[in-house]
């Protein structure tokens, strides 16, 4: 088929740049080659027995019919139940809805809302497909950058500047990907403060990390200003915090009018998500998050280790993420260096390729996530392999040479 006949909207998005790095890898691998993907965002953990089960009950029951497109009552239960019971928000059946992961309600978010000009405020570093995601709804990417001597953090002097009329949502992650950097409630509490006054604002607030951090407190923005509740989607999901990533479970609550046409959008996309899931999904948020301490536990063990590497490296520096499950690295003095075969390494990408095609690990550039000269690494992967990966990547970057020692 031509590619003439391709919409112009293509034209507006980019392939995710982690699954690229995946399919590489696996690229890599198929040669015969041991490839080790520190690219990916999800935990190396099984799903929890009970959890595991409960989709297997499913099956056995005969759950694998239809089901209502927003997601059957005992999920969307389980939901309530958990936005009462973690954040301290109140929320009606109609209120909430489950797709087949946070990503597809955070796009069908942007479809329901955004007309051809309207601007969505992305804070960088950012996850991915945020950008492209509102591209394909034909909104325009009002990108922030934060700086990491601040924390990587939105400050409420850059959002007041960053607002204009035509501004429909601006994006709160926390913990964010790929920083993991955490707002504390007051952070949050003098961004709301600026969105009070400007109430054609929606703010979507993704938490789909909001388990996996290393500070005790957790806030979300509708928790933090309740005014704001009323034009606020929050999105979650099973992935990250009961490592589900592929059973494809994310949620969202909001006012009934964006969830209702969130609704019809799914309803003529992907209809309801996976019923054996949704048994799952239940299982999970009734169950509680007792075991995530001791994930946590090891978690923080890969992340210091990574750490340890990035201190040995001349020309890598980086700060102890709050939480998620990357180290976001700073590799601006490893750009300028030549490798054996006297390439000249000038851009985070190059970096990535050359550490996967040399060291064979696979890490994401930087400028993926809006961040130029940086690298995300992910940790959520067993030791002795992570052990592995960072002395690959050690060794690669010490096999660079400079005219000068790089900084």
């Amino acid at each position: 088929m031509s590619v003439s006949l391709l919409a112009q909207r293509m034209r507006r998005v980019r392939p995710s740049p982690t699954a690229e790095i995946s399919d590489k890898v696996r690229a890599l691998t198929a040669q015969g080659h041991r490839v080790i993907n520190l690219g990916e965002g999800e935990l190396d953990f099984a799903t929890p027995a009970p959890i595991a089960e409960a989709g297997v009950r499913a099956i056995r029951a005969g759950m694998t019919k239809y089901t209502a497109v927003p997601g059957t009552p005992q999920l969307k239960q389980a939901i309530i139940d958990k936005f009462a019971r973690d954040n301290g928000l109140a929320y009606q059946p109609c209120e909430v809805i489950a797709g087949a992961g946070a990503k597809q309600l955070i796009f069908n978010a942007f479809l329901a809302t955004l007309d051809a000009g309207s601007e969505v405020i992305i804070p960088a570093p950012y996850w991915v497909s945020y950008p492209d995601m509102v591209a394909l709804a034909e909104g325009v990417p009002r990108i922030v950058e934060c700086a990491e001597a601040e924390g990587w953090k939105l400050s409420p002097a850059k959002l007041e500047a960053a607002i204009t009329p035509r501004t429909r949502w601006v994006i709160l992650n926390s913990p964010n990907n790929p920083t993991g950097a955490v707002y504390s409630a007051a952070e949050l509490k003098a961004l709301t403060d600026v969105l009070l006054r400007h109430p054609h604002v929606a703010v979507l607030a993704d938490d789909i990390y909001e388990h996996t951090r290393y500070v005790a407190a957790f806030a979300t923005p509708a928790q933090v200003e309740p005014r704001l509740k009323s034009r606020t989607l929050t999105v979650n999901g099973v992935s990250k915090a009961f490592s589900m990533t592929g059973w494809r479970i994310g949620y969202a609550a909001g006012p009934q009018w964006l969830i209702d046409a969130m609704g019809v959008l799914q309803s003529q996309s992907t209809s309801n998500p996976s019923s054996i899931s949704q048994a799952a999904a239940v299982a999970a948020l009734e169950g509680g998050t007792g075991f995530i301490k001791d994930w946590l536990g090891l978690l923080g063990e890969r992340r210091d280790r990574v750490l340890q590497m990035v201190q040995a490296v001349a020309g890598m520096s980086a700060a102890s993420p709050e939480g998620a499950f990357y180290v976001f690295v700073n590799c601006a003095g490893l750009l300028g260096g030549r490798t054996a075969s006297g390439t000249v390494i000038d851009s985070d990408l190059n970096l990535a390729n050359y550490l996967l095609d040399t060291a064979h690990v696979g890490t994401v550039h930087g400028s993926a996530f809006g961040a130029p000269g940086y690298l995300r690494i992910a940790y959520a992967v067993d030791m002795p392999v992570l052990d592995e990966a960072c002395t690959r990547i050690a060794q690669a970057c010490a096999a660079l040479s400079f005219s000068q020692p790089a900084a």
